[in-house]
């Protein structure tokens, strides 16, 4: 996976995605780069449009936001039961003093 990221990297910073390129971003990260993954990469990447592919990729930033969304609802109906056993609570103790 380390090969895929220093290709985005690379991508991302408008480098040229070479064997070479992609073995110092590897070697930066203190990783010794493992020649035939990198040029299994290279070739792999030749023929794709990166820009392209990503703007085709489903975005997982998208599937986690329903779930942030859905945190404060949580916690909101959390703070309402709260608040109904206290209220259940006080009633309790206003019975046994009349």
């Amino acid at each position: 996976m380390e090969y895929v990221y220093a290709a985005l990297l690379l991508h991302k910073l408008k480098q040229n995605i070479s064997e070479d390129n992609v073995k110092n971003v590897v070697k930066a990260t203190g990783v010794a780069p493992d020649d035939v993954r990198v040029k299994a990469l290279v070739a792999a990447l030749s023929e794709v449009n990166i820009e392209e592919a990503l703007k085709a990729a489903p975005v997982a930033v998208a599937a986690a936001a329903p779930a942030g969304a859905a945190a404060p609802a949580a916690a909101a109906k959390e703070e309402k039961k709260d608040e109904k056993k206290e209220e259940e609570a006080l009633e309790g103790l206003s019975s046994l003093f009349g």
